[in-house]
């Protein structure tokens, strides 16, 4: 009988990451903080009503800082939002010690912008370990763009320009996927001759195995101790190494 070793190895590291998903999650990874046509997080407004029901303080990373904004700025935008909800918005890059303020929290939210600059900050101040313990453990999180890109096996698949180089490509691992935020489908009709989407995913799994959840913006993953779901009324794609892609339907689950 012929065993195919590297397809046993990769088999059992999937494995493995199944296994350490299964934990106390609650989690809202969306592709986007906002859509067409509407302010930021308002399309998601209703669901997070119901999420953070019982926070009454969330603490903020605006580490990512999309158009390059200032931490304090990012800040302020979150807080406006939530400030009608009754909750009361922290950042925290005004803690004097980031990584108790992470054990503490009640809630977490990290917002879109750059995933690289993110990525370096959590691993240049040392919170990655201890966030993904207290995600794992149960402490509610929403990530938009990506906020949500590092709750999956590493950042290989993010959109965005290397502009700085973080120690590690490795993200959090909350869930045994990893995630292209803001997709879009090839479209046929197309002139544009630069790389898809769906090409790019496919020079990712040239090198690498993992699978990888292509989602659209104005759709998330709600994510529990047992499973992962897709919302927001829109299809997602499920690519995988040496596979077809997958069509997926909202409540599909993953």
């Amino acid at each position: 009988m012929h065993f195919n070793l590297k397809y046993l190895i990769n088999k059992f590291e999937f494995l493995i990451i199944i296994n350490k998903f299964r934990y106390m999650k609650n989690l809202i990874l969306a592709s986007s903080s906002s859509v067409h046509g509407s302010e930021f997080l308002e399309y998601l407004k209703p669901d997070l009503l119901q999420f953070f029901n019982q926070t009454k303080e969330l603490l903020f990373f605006p580490y990512a800082r999309p158009s390059g904004v200032s931490y304090d700025a990012y800040t302020e935008l979150v807080a406006k939002f939530f400030m009608p909800l009754g909750i009361k918005v922290r950042g925290i890059h005004k803690a004097s010690n980031a990584c108790k303020a992470i054990s503490n929290a009640s809630a977490i939210f990290i917002g879109g912008g750059n995933t690289f600059v993110l990525v370096a900050k959590l691993y240049e101040m040392g919170l990655m370990d201890e966030l993904k313990k207290v995600i794992s453990n149960g402490t509610p999180y929403l990530g938009t763009s990506a906020g949500s890109n590092i709750c999956g096996v590493s950042m290989n698949t993010t959109n965005d320009m290397p502009i700085v180089m973080p120690d590690s490509f490795e993200t959090l691992g909350i869930i045994p996927y990893n995630i292209n935020a803001h997709f879009i489908e090839s479209d046929k009709n197309s002139t544009h001759r630069g790389e898809t989407r769906e090409t790019r995913i496919k020079e990712y799994h040239e090198f690498h195995h993992y699978p990888v959840i292509g989602l659209k913006e104005g759709s998330w993953l709600r994510v529990t101790s047992d499973k992962i779901i897709l919302k927001g009324g829109l299809k997602a794609f499920l690519f995988q190494k040496d596979k077809d892609v997958l069509s997926c339907d909202t409540n599909t689950i993953f």
